[in-house]
């Protein structure tokens, strides 16, 4: 087999806008199927797309043997219930973050995966893109120096109350929504984890869910820090000083697909800017790149991109942080 068989659950417009196009262009997959609870819905976008088969219901997909892996876009609170019936029916699974709405929840998927032998991974992108590599490549060679301090924003504004990012109980919010990427950035950069978090969270009054954050984590001499928002003006990006220089990406987390990326690196040891190294990261699809080497890893029996135990610990970083929030204290991951 040359490639992976995928099927997608449901039609949301993350799946049908930015992974399935790539995904029909990609070295390791191809899209077969596309399922959803309207089966009108899923034969109208499988006819748009051009995907072969569509289905009115998950388990009907999950049920076709032609199908080697899904995709689950769903909603925070459908990512377990859905990843483990894609597991017991011998499915891997590439599943958007967050993983789970808990760290308590996502532990199930430790066991279904361990029982089923199949591939569990959470679709961080950003984790298998070129810029993210060439990141820590130089942090990690000592050119800045010993990494110090790392600091991160993520933005935009959407209060709409129908959209599932602005649900409470369904796990919508600002930390597992974006807050969630300058954490798995800096932990994958450092390839350390923090010993301890401090947070602050402002809640929107009358939606519940957490529109503004700030965390603090420790990793034993290295300080990261970031901002999280959705309801602030759209930005994005972060920094990783070392002693000697800095490293900046320009677009950290929703990479351009249409042209290269860019990496700041600053060794001038002055504050006007003047010499500043940039690195033009070819353009790619990070959704592209991430369900090819998901795929290659599966059928080259090799290790996948992001181990399911990454995902654990992502959680637990982002329940410390919910905890901190509350309590006001340092709390441990």
């Amino acid at each position: 087999m040359s490639k992976l068989r995928w099927g997608i659950i449901s039609t949301a417009l993350i799946a049908t806008g930015k992974v399935i196009p790539p995904m029909q262009r990609g070295r390791y997959t191809q899209v077969d199927a596309i399922a959803s609870r309207d089966l009108a819905r899923a034969q109208a976008v499988a006819k748009d797309l051009g995907i072969p088969k569509a289905y009115g219901s998950y388990g009907a997909m999950l049920a076709d043997p032609d199908i080697d892996a899904v995709y689950n876009p769903l909603p925070n609170h459908l990512h377990v219930p859905l990843t483990i019936q894609a597991a017991e029916a011998g499915k891997h699974v590439l599943c958007e973050k967050p993983i789970a709405r808990t760290a308590a929840e996502a532990e199930p998927l430790l066991a279904v995966r361990d029982r089923t032998g199949v591939r569990i991974q959470e679709a961080f992108m950003v984790r298998t893109h070129p810029q993210w590599l060439k990141v820590r490549e130089i942090v990690s060679s000592g050119r800045i120096g010993p990494l110090r301090a790392i600091q991160g924003f993520f933005s935009y504004f959407n209060d709409d109350p129908q959209n599932i990012r602005n649900m409470a109980d369904i796990g919508g919010g600002g930390l597992l929504d974006i807050g969630c990427y300058p954490i798995t950035t800096s932990r994958f950069v450092t390839g350390r984890e923090p010993r301890r978090v401090v947070a602050l969270v402002d809640r929107d009054p009358s939606l519940g869910i957490d529109r503004l954050g700030s965390a603090i984590l420790d990793y034993d001499g290295v300080q990261a820090s970031f901002v999280y928002s959705t309801q602030l003006c759209p930005y994005q990006r972060m920094h990783f000083a070392g002693t000697l220089g800095r490293v900046e990406v320009h677009i950290p987390f929703n990479a351009p697909n249409d042209r290269p990326c860019l990496v700041f690196v600053d060794m001038s040891g002055g504050v006007h800017g003047q010499d500043i190294e940039r690195i033009e990261i070819p353009s790619c699809d990070q959704y592209g790149v991430a369900g090819d080497a998901f795929s290659q890893a599966i059928l080259e029996n090799t290790p996948q991109p992001i181990p399911l135990e990454d995902a654990m610990l992502n959680m637990r970083v982002i329940d410390a942080c919910f905890r901190s929030a509350e309590t006001g204290e340092w709390h441990t991951p």
